[in-house]
């Protein structure tokens, strides 16, 4: 007799389970320093779907019969465990863990069941595995009771059990073997590149990029100035590990996934790169030249998954992990074995700021390494990470060389348009970028400078409908990048974090130093100033 554990497409339990065990070799072959009991990870995967043999579920998935009073196939799983045999191989403690990680694999309301409800199933069960062979359990059997001592419904391993930590690792790579044998993808791609195409490119690495080398196994704190080289620096000491690089701007996190796969990667090993947010899939679709001999399903769902070597993403795709949502446990997992870079943590709000600060604690507490990489880093931040405990170490000094990037003149007005035009007329063969404080300035200043005829000009604000915002940020770089070209482009904060754009001037309002620094690595960036004008106009409002 056929027992089905999926219906569309059909696959057997016993083909199913048979996809977790290949996954979970597939990841301990290659991440094999999680500390976990491999064994038991495989013995949760083997009992997970066992209570599908139900004639209820078997009825739903063959006939689509349906049901009210159905027992949820995970709970009904936890007959197939054995505490007597188990003993012999796993200590009390972990066949707790079993049957937790078992009963809970999927998040559902279990208000209405009690073991002795389970228990209650058992012969009806039993008729049914005499029709169910699985050679992977030749001696599989059933048990009429649920010892208490093992298991209770409705107790739930919290943080503050000493076991949290070991059923978390249990529990969450279940589910992510689960999730990956469910989609029929590899639960994780090997990190064998970053390392060796980085050194291609034929670079002389820099002090902090040393530095983040020989702190490769530590939680680091970097401060550099702006055209330091970063990205490298995180990607270097992410090394050949799972990493994730977080920065505060989907704009930043696009541009800086182009330059990754395009000029560093040079189009080779893309399929275990990508970017995680809310429009990830539309940033995939956009590039369908680049990304052509990929199957951009099977890509996004391995990005959904956290399956990719690497994943350029937001702060808020992992570290929700803080909050401890039901189904937490597999992200965490994943985050226990993966170096994380922070990037532009100066743009965070407090309440992100808080956020981050939470996040790290925890992914340290699991295994997980982080670095933040940053132009500016309050102290109080560092205060509050020594007073948190969480262990990292700082260069001693900011990573800062003593080139000579900018000229700035301090005019003592509001920004303005008739001051910007006056600067435009002696500068109209360079691009020129101006940042102002608000939309509505940035709109008032663009509609001034038309006033005057001028016909290369383009305007960027988050207020823009998407479909038009991404079309200007992605001609923003490419203005941005071209030394020949020429205009005025109109913008806000934006464009500050991580938009690697080379522009010759800055017009910009005042700000606070730690945006006024990031305004300043969009002018000149790469390039030494050997003239005696000024490349940054910086209005500071008048009176």
């Amino acid at each position: 007799m056929k027992f089905l554990a999926k219906s569309n497409p059909e696959e057997t339990i016993q083909k199913h389970t048979n996809n977790l065990l290949f996954q979970l070799k597939k990841l301990k072959n290659i991440y094999n320093q999680i500390p976990i009991n491999w064994d038991l990870l495989e013995c949760a995967c083997l009992y997970h779907d066992l209570g599908k043999i139900n004639e209820i579920f078997q009825n739903k998935l063959k006939y689509n019969k349906r049901y009210s009073k159905e027992i949820p196939h995970a709970l009904l799983s936890l007959l197939f465990i054995d505490p007597d045999e188990l003993s012999e191989k796993f200590s009390d403690e972990e066949i707790q863990i079993l049957y937790q990680a078992v009963a809970y694999h999927h998040e559902r309301d279990y208000a209405d069941y009690s073991n002795e409800i389970i228990e209650n199933q058992y012969e009806s069960l039993k008729k049914q595995l005499k029709k169910f062979k699985y050679e992977k359990i030749p001696n599989l059997h059933l048990v009429d009771y649920i010892d208490d001592y093992y298991f209770q419904l409705g107790d739930r391993t919290y943080k503050e059990n000493s076991n949290f930590k070991k059923y978390v690792l249990i529990k969450g790579l279940l589910n992510k073997l689960d999730y990956a044998a469910s989609a029929h993808i590899d639960v994780e791609l090997k990190n064998d590149f970053i390392i060796e195409n980085l050194e291609k490119i034929g670079y002389q690495w820099n002090e902090l990029q040393k530095f983040m080398i020989k702190n490769r196994e530590k939680n680091v704190i970097a401060i550099a100035q702006t055209g330091m080289g970063k990205t490298e620096a995180g990607l270097l000491w992410i090394g050949n590990n799972k990493g994730f690089y977080t920065l505060p701007l989907k704009i930043a996190i696009n541009a800086i996934y182009d330059r990754i796969i395009e000029k560093i990667l040079k189009k080779e090993h893309i399929e275990k790169v990508g970017i995680l947010h809310s429009d990830t899939y539309s940033e995939y679709l956009k590039r369908e030249e680049i990304l052509e001999e990929l199957d951009l399903n099977y890509y996004y769902t391995t990005t959904k998954q956290m399956s990719l070597a690497l994943t350029i993403t937001t702060l808020d795709q992992i570290l929700d992990i803080v909050y401890f949502y039901r189904g937490f446990e597999a992200k965490l997992a994943t985050l226990s074995y993966s170096k994380i870079v922070f990037d532009e943590v100066q743009m965070y709000s407090a309440d992100l700021l808080s956020y981050l600060l939470l996040g790290i604690k925890l992914i340290t507490e699991f295994g997980g390494k982080f670095s933040i990489l940053t132009a500016t880093l309050p102290t109080f931040l560092i205060d509050f990470m020594k007073e948190m405990k969480i262990d990292f170490i700082m260069s001693e000094k900011p990573f800062i060389n003593d080139k000579i990037r900018h000229s700035i003149k301090v005019i003592d007005e509001e920004i303005n348009g008739d001051f910007i035009y006056s600067i435009y007329k002696e500068n109209s063969e360079n691009r020129i970028l101006i940042i102002c404080n608000t939309v509505k300035k940035s709109q008032e200043i663009y509609n001034n400078l038309k006033n005057y005829g001028i016909n290369k000009i383009n305007l960027l604000h988050s207020k823009f409908i998407r479909k038009d915002r991404l079309q200007k940020e992605k001609e923003i770089i490419e203005t941005g990048n071209d030394y020949d070209s020429n205009g005025i482009w109109i913008s806000t904060q934006i464009v500050e974090a991580s938009l690697d754009v080379d522009f010759d001037i800055l017009i910009t309002e005042l700000s606070d130093l730690n945006s006024f620094f990031q305004r300043l690595g969009r002018v000149y960036r790469r390039r030494d100033w050997e003239k005696k004008d000024y490349n940054t106009y910086l209005f500071i409002g008048g009176e």
